[in-house]
């Protein structure tokens, strides 16, 4: 068992057994944090990026008040502090929350990997990030927006049938951003409605879809994807203009732009409309067991923010239409 020998440990310090140990290096001590992440715990590049990042900005503020960056040197008194630290600056409560989740994942990983003796965050406490209800479209501002995206493919272009096809999809079977992109063109299942989604966590979820969404996916593979693909694009299902697999930012630039154009509705990203496309579901009374289900959720506490959409929804209806409300 490790042991600290003094706060001061200018020396650094550390004994196990009573033998003498340097210090470990921060850097690999992330790089391998960043492994545990990626290939342990299935998280994808942008979260362990995310973690990275937090644990970073941790370590800086540990060594901006003692002068070293080792993590064995973590109290609880530092994550508190850098905690406060953050709150000082501004950030808000859902950014605080993230990084205390970040600090107490490394810090349970740290212990069981032998980086660290004790786990300094296990009495910490940090604000919890307020539960804002999701933004969503009223169902014929939907469906609004898709007619005005068919419109725009009417012409022709293969980024308007893509565009299309897209929004449908986001709509239609309530997937976010990320898994659009990603899927191939054998994940859809046109004749029977259904698409192959490799989802968070690598979980791979089976998910249906109506016929709008088909023929619209269809006139893209028919009059669309041939114009653009190459030998790049490989089985990428949604390409962009040089042929090459549509990234999120194309995806969000052509839903922001369509729903830009509806009258009175909010501007929504592509996560605006999985959660339409779930709010909408529980409405037409589906069971939040298969939404969940669909939606890819691990949790159904997840879920059930959708049911306090749909109340809220029915509540102003009926103070709008109720003559004694």
């Amino acid at each position: 068992m490790w042991r600290r020998v003094g706060r001061a440990a200018s020396t650094g310090a550390w004994h196990r057994g009573g033998v003498s140990a340097e210090q470990p290096d921060p850097t690999g001590v992330l790089d391998a944090f960043a492994r545990h992440l990626a290939a342990e715990r299935n998280r994808s590049t942008h979260t362990v990026r995310a973690y990275l990042t937090d644990v970073e900005s941790l370590l800086a503020h540990l060594q901006e008040q003692t002068g070293t960056r080792d993590p064995r040197e973590l109290t609880l008194g530092d994550l508190r502090s850098w905690l406060a630290a953050l709150s000082a600056t501004g950030a808000a409560r859902t950014t605080i929350a993230r990084r205390a989740a970040a600090a107490r994942t490394f810090c349970r990983w740290g212990v069981r990997a032998g980086y660290l003796a004790v786990d300094p965050s296990i009495r910490l406490v940090a604000p919890r990030a307020a539960k804002t209800l999701p933004g969503v479209l009223a169902e014929g501002e939907a469906s609004l927006a898709l007619d005005i995206a068919g419109i725009a493919a009417d012409d022709g272009d293969p980024m308007g049938l893509r565009d299309r096809a897209a929004l449908e999809l986001l709509y239609a079977a309530g997937i976010r951003v990320g898994e659009l992109v990603g899927l191939d063109v054998d994940d859809l299942d046109l004749d029977g409605g259904v698409l192959r989604v490799m989802g968070k966590g690598a979980k791979e979820r089976t998910v249906p879809f109506g016929t709008p969404a088909r023929r619209a996916v269809e006139d893209w593979l028919a009059n669309g994807r041939p114009l653009v693909a190459t030998a790049a694009s490989g089985p990428a299902l949604l390409l962009g203009r040089r042929g090459r697999r549509a990234d999120q930012r194309q995806i969000r630039t052509a839903v922001h732009r369509i729903l830009g154009l509806v009258e009175g509705a909010a501007d929504l990203g592509p996560h605006g409309l999985r959660h339409s496309a779930a709010t909408h579901l529980l409405e037409g009374g589906a069971d939040i067991r298969v939404v969940q289900e669909l939606l890819g959720h691990a949790s159904l506490a997840t879920t059930q923010i959708y049911t306090h959409v749909s109340i809220d929804r029915l509540k102003s209806s009926y103070a709008q239409a109720h003559p004694r409300a």
